[in-house]
């Protein structure tokens, strides 16, 4: 991606560290070609700062370092290497660990330093001189060899409360020795807002050095923790794409972004970037196999999604008095949720959103509201199947559902053979452009038989239908209706390779709703491929 030249300078630090303490995460598992992948994104996105892992301590980490610098022209970060100081009672000129920082060839390294007094007796089992020493002679060394240097002090806020003092000193030391900034890092998360913004401040009036804040988010409060320092004078932040990280995660590079932008009038990001955001957040998530957060703020796809009445008919007269931002200066958009809590305005509101024009037509209006609640209140839901949504609507608003074709009748067979297989077969009889069809399948289940089967039967007289794939299948049991019987709710998300959506059905039996899903995917499909309808 292409990005203008960013206006941002150094007096304010936005520091990614996603390919090192976010890649901690439980169930992430970067490769070297992930990690590039995400860096281009983060530097497309117009971050200052990249940590790309620790050279030299694994063969992953050193061959991104190389392969980087090779495949990747960075056109707003700085790529950066981390590592610790040297070993107690060594020079940093002979320990192996410093050397491969310097032989990453990183233009920034950032160091983890102890600054907690029982960490340095208890983990580096030296003294508090030693520690002391360490990190003078490991920054300095460093900055002779014309690196940047960043020192994170490590557990500094329960460093701080055990001995401030001693806590201080190390920031002191660090940058007398030559660190452009010294982090104060919340590594376990457990600092609340008010706390980290009185000790940031304190130490800033104490020490005089340029600060910095890493937080993890224990409490909930890392997004919080990070803005507070910014307003007890740090200038520096550090996060993680989409908040990933060791335990509950870092703080999230997203929204601490948006609000030093948006809500701090800060320039942290080229410009034009910062409509890039929700797009980035998600390929980072698609990069690292993880399903984006649907809630997470300003990027989320819910993030402005709208579901009660009353919402939507204060949203129909102003859309911000229910939003904090236009959706649009990071990316997103607003969406209507339509469900038994849905008024006139939500209706209208949606019609607009799916290109359907209900002008004035309070009639059409009510109608569609009405269908709306009872169906729900037999356990459909359309706030997660738009598209079975806007077949309603348009069935509503043309006088007639739309007509591609007519189910006759269908048939699941599940078979239980004598050596512990299962065989399924379906049949389905159709009826389209005046022919009847009748097509048999097998599949790996009754509902995909049924799926090969109705595609077998309509894809020559529809061929839009061969690229339709259904890629998610969801059920869910809700309540019994009669006795020990249930009504089962199935929700079936299809693509055809441009765009993906979602379709409902709801019955006694699995299949049945399977069925109603699979009707109005198909049919959904065809009024997306711009077939028109059967007279």
């Amino acid at each position: 991606m292409t990005t203008e030249s960013t206006e941002t300078d150094d007096s304010f630090h936005v520091f990614d560290t996603t390919l090192r303490d976010g890649a901690q995460r439980e169930g992430i598992n970067l490769t070297v070609a992930d990690k590039l992948a995400i860096a281009r994104y983060l530097d497309a996105f117009g971050v200052g700062f990249i940590e790309g892992g620790w050279p030299g301590a694994n063969p992953r980490d050193t061959e991104f370092f190389a392969r980087s610098q090779q495949e990747i022209d960075f056109q707003h970060a700085q790529l950066v290497a981390f590592g610790s100081t040297r070993r107690p009672n060594a020079k940093a000129s002979e320990d192996p660990q410093v050397r491969a920082l310097i032989e990453s060839g990183a233009p920034v390294i950032t160091l983890v330093a102890k600054s907690h007094d029982r960490h340095v007796e208890l983990a580096l089992r030296t003294t508090l001189d030693e520690n002391v020493a360490m990190i003078r002679d490991t920054v300095s060394y460093l900055c002779e060899h014309g690196r940047r240097v960043f020192v994170d002090c490590e557990h500094f806020f329960d460093g701080y409360r055990a001995n401030p003092e001693y806590a201080k000193s190390v920031v002191r030391a660090a940058a007398e020795a030559g660190a452009d900034v010294v982090i104060l890092c919340d590594t376990n998360g457990g600092m609340l807002p008010a706390q980290i913004q009185a000790v940031v401040a304190t130490v800033l009036s104490d020490t005089g050095a340029r600060l910095g804040i890493h937080a993890q988010d224990d409490t909930g409060c890392a997004v919080a923790n990070t803005l507070a320092a910014v307003d007890a004078g740090a200038t520096h932040v550090q996060c993680t794409a989409n908040g990933y990280g060791e335990r509950v995660g870092n703080a999230n590079l997203f929204p601490v972004v948006a609000a030093l932008e948006l809500k701090y009038d800060k320039r942290v990001l080229p410009a034009g970037a910062l409509a890039e955001m929700t797009r980035i957040s998600h390929a980072i998530a698609e990069v690292v196999n993880l399903a984006p957060s649907t809630h997470q703020p300003y990027v989320g796809v819910s993030a402005f999604a709208h579901k009660a009445g009353l919402h939507a008919s204060a949203i129909k007269v102003d859309p911000d008095l229910y939003q904090h931002i236009s959706p649009e200066l990071v990316g997103n958009s607003m969406r209507m949720l339509v469900s038994d809590m849905a008024g006139r305005a939500s209706i209208e509101l949606k019609g607009k959103e799916l290109g359907i024009d209900l002008g004035d037509d309070r009639d059409l209006v009510g109608r569609v509201v009405g269908r709306v609640k009872e169906r729900e209140l037999k356990g459909y839901t359309y706030e997660a199947a738009d598209a079975s949504f806007e077949l309603l609507l348009r069935e509503e608003a043309e006088g007639r559902p739309r007509s591609y074709f007519r189910t006759e009748s269908w048939r699941a067979i599940v078979e239980d053979r004598p050596d512990g297989t299962h065989a399924n077969e379906a049949t389905v009889k159709l009826w389209a452009k005046g022919e009847r069809i009748v097509a048999t399948a097998e599949g790996n289940g009754p509902v995909n038989a049924l799926d090969r089967a109705m595609r077998v039967g309509l894809e020559r007289i529809y061929p839009q239908l061969a690229k339709l794939e259904l890629v998610d299948y969801k059920v869910r049991i809700l309540e019994g209706r009669h006795g020990t019987e249930s009504t089962t709710r199935v929700l079936i998300t299809t693509s055809d390779g441009d765009g993906d959506w979602a379709t409902v059905g709801v019955a006694e039996n699995v299949i049945a709703a399977s069925w109603q899903a699979l009707e109005d995917a198909y049919t959904y499909g065809l009024l997306r491929a711009g077939v028109e309808p059967v007279e």
